[in-house]
């Protein structure tokens, strides 16, 4: 007990200012790991492998030799597994460094937008959801879509609610597409999006919720979707759908 105490006392009066910022630093980069993964399926198999850490401690504590050596060579995997499966959100994660997005203490999908742009988006939205008319509505931010864009067919008009409705009108030329806006100009319509490879999806969601899932996931877009079998309205945003 008192090597304890004066083991304390001892890191205690060893402890530098540089070791306060060393902990502060730990803990920021601790916070916007969690920021980063939290509402993805990465939070899950997070905690996933933190109970295997756990439970081979115990075990190893216990002294089951070979359930341990299982549990110790899953978690020794870990790293080249989570690389495997998380590399959509290692890509986001990426992205949003490198636009310094990371650091934003918070998202507005509609700060970047004109009060205008929002009403005309939402009085066409409203009108499709009740005539059930399908729309794929893809709010571009930060991360260019140049290959998405060029997937479609260039507009580069002024957005109007009317010109929304018109474009994914059923049996219309571009109606089977995604819609790009930028700011207050819709820059194309009748764009392909990558499908999500995302395996939980529900089976009740149809393509245009796979493409707007796919698109978010490697994106920082913001993505609108009507239904055409429901005229249910949801939203996709950084690898996860929101039904309204």
């Amino acid at each position: 007990m008192e090597n304890l105490i004066y083991a304390i006392k001892n890191s205690i009066l060893q402890f530098q200012f540089v070791d306060a910022i060393d902990i502060i630093l730990v803990a920021i980069l601790v916070y916007y790991l969690l920021k980063i993964t939290v509402k993805t399926r990465a939070i899950q198999v997070i905690k996933g492998l933190v109970v295997l850490v756990v439970l081979a401690q115990i075990c190893e504590f216990v002294g089951f030799t070979t359930i341990t050596w299982l549990l110790q060579s899953i978690v020794g995997a870990g790293a080249i597994l989570l690389v495997i499966i998380f590399q959509p959100e290692i890509r986001r994660a990426l992205e949003k460094i490198g636009t310094g997005k990371i650091f934003e203490l918070g998202f507005s999908e509609s700060k970047s937008e004109s009060e205008d742009v929002i009403a005309e988006i939402e009085r066409a939205i409203l009108n499709m959801s009740i005539r059930k008319i399908g729309a794929l509505i893809v709010f571009e931010k930060k991360t260019g879509m140049r290959e998405v864009i060029e997937s479609g067919t260039s507009i580069g008009a002024r957005i109007s609610s009317e010109l929304v409705e018109n474009i994914f009108f059923p049996n219309s030329p571009l109606h089977d597409g995604a819609m790009i806006i930028n700011g207050d100009k819709l820059v194309a319509a009748g764009c392909f999006l990558p499908l999500s490879d995302d395996k939980t999806i529900s089976s009740e969601l149809g393509t245009r919720h796979r493409a707007a899932l796919g698109i978010s996931e490697i994106s920082d877009a913001v993505v609108l979707i009507v239904s055409e079998e429901t005229g249910v309205i949801s939203k996709a945003f950084e690898g996860t759908i929101t039904i309204y």
